[in-house]
């Protein structure tokens, strides 16, 4: 029978406003971590802590399967860290954090993956291998996944993981309680591009004897986005966005030097290798052509997340099975955010699932998204959200111990 999140919600919701109310930023946050350990406590699990930050890798050793065989290994992975992020949802467990927020929710899935922890641990004897639960911090941009690789998560159960698993929710784009999933490239790659533009300071009246920085970074900004439009195929789409620009401190002054940052974001390899040659030739010629210096770094970031075929139709089955055939989503198209779980699935087979946690009711296409101030997600998914992760798990397990007892054939052997 799949696993059921029995009268788990309340204490889920409970868990997940006490997050809410105070997020921490980065690969830091004690109090999170505190919090997660205390949830965890009581439960069968060999846990361990990080070296280099504050992650949480917890191992569930399942007590069933044959004696003496080899005994398989599955990931499940929560993200814990918030934004830097003023809430204005207006909620009544708004965070108490001055200026940081959970604006991408991963309470949730915090919170979702310690119920998850409980719902296994009910059938420990059952289980015919381990479960690793890595509750990582860092990942909205300090890549706290390749800190926990580091430190040896997959390995963390005593071998290399045979799968791994992940959720995210959304506050807008899927219906309430829509299960998203995609074979192949499910996200885009996420570069990062922070230029410093030199010229010399002037009097704003007589611009002819400076060298105005702020009019070479606007200019500099728009030749990107024609340039993006006119060297990469629109059926290979790239997304580059300017969110920082910087320049002068009066308006009758021109200053010594103007700065924008951008994200860069790719769906294929080729792009991302080709945008990387590309942006710095163009912001040197542009400087150039005025007279000015200008510095550019570009930094590669995360990879694109790239789900495995076999496991994400596994998934699918199990979402089918526990939720319904009408919960479940397969995408068209990759999403053009960007996720460090592509460092685990560059090194093991897995899938990344996508949950609509906006509003019961709410239209989807209008709800605040993901990263804004006013993004709700609504505390109803958290039920079952844990009972898929353990369910994932459980079956995963299960289907892995049967492969390693079930006899090869003569023919396999032969040819073996």
């Amino acid at each position: 029978m799949p696993l059921q999140p029995h009268d788990l919600s309340v204490e889920l919701i409970r868990f997940r406003h006490a997050l809410h109310q105070e997020p921490e930023i980065g690969l830091e946050l004690p109090r999170t971590q505190e919090k997660v350990l205390r949830e965890l406590d009581a439960l069968p699990l060999e846990i361990s802590t990080g070296r280099e930050t504050t992650s949480v890798t917890a191992v569930l050793r399942g007590r069933g399967g044959a004696p003496g065989a080899e005994r398989p290994a599955v990931l499940l992975r929560a993200d814990m860290d918030a934004l830097p992020v003023q809430e204005q949802t207006g909620v009544d467990f708004t965070s108490r954090v001055d200026g940081a927020m959970h604006a991408c929710g991963h309470d949730l899935h915090t919170s979702m993956l310690t119920g998850a922890a409980r719902l296994l641990a009910d059938r420990v004897d059952q289980l015919p291998g381990d479960v690793v639960l890595m509750f990582q911090p860092g990942e909205e941009g300090c890549d706290g996944a390749s800190v926990m690789l580091r430190e040896g998560v997959l390995e963390a159960a005593g071998r290399t993981v045979d799968a791994a698993y992940a959720m995210h929710v959304f506050s807008g784009m899927a219906p309430h309680g829509q299960l998203l999933t995609k074979p192949g490239v499910m996200m885009s790659a996420s570069d990062g591009l922070e230029v410093v533009v030199h010229g010399a300071g002037g009097h704003g009246s007589a611009p002819h004897h400076a060298k105005d920085p702020v009019t070479t970074a606007a200019e500099m900004v728009t030749a990107l986005q024609v340039m993006v439009t006119r060297q990469l195929d629109m059926f290979d789409p790239a997304v580059l966005t300017v969110g920082v620009l910087q320049a002068g401190t009066k308006r009758n002054v021109i200053p010594d030097s103007a700065r924008f940052e951008a994200t860069v974001r790719t769906f294929s390899e080729e792009n991302r290798a080709q945008l990387q040659r590309s942006i710095p030739r163009l912001l040197q010629g542009i400087a150039s052509a005025h007279g000015l210096e200008v510095e550019v770094a570009y930094r590669t970031e995360y990879p694109r997340t790239v789900t495995d075929l076999s496991e994400t139709e596994r998934a699918e089955q199990v979402i089918r099975g526990l939720l319904g055939e009408e919960r479940m989503t397969r995408l068209a198209t990759p999403v053009s955010g960007s996720e460090d779980f592509s460092h685990v699935l560059d090194r093991v087979p897995g899938t990344f699932i996508g949950l609509g946690a906006v509003t019961p009711g709410a239209d989807p296409k209008a709800a605040a998204f993901n990263h804004s101030p006013q993004a709700i997600f609504d505390d109803g998914v958290l039920a079952d959200g844990a009972a898929l992760y353990a369910e994932l798990a459980t079956t995963r397990l299960a289907s892995l111990a049967a492969e390693s007892t079930t006899p090869r054939t003569a023919d396999a052997v032969a040819t073996a």
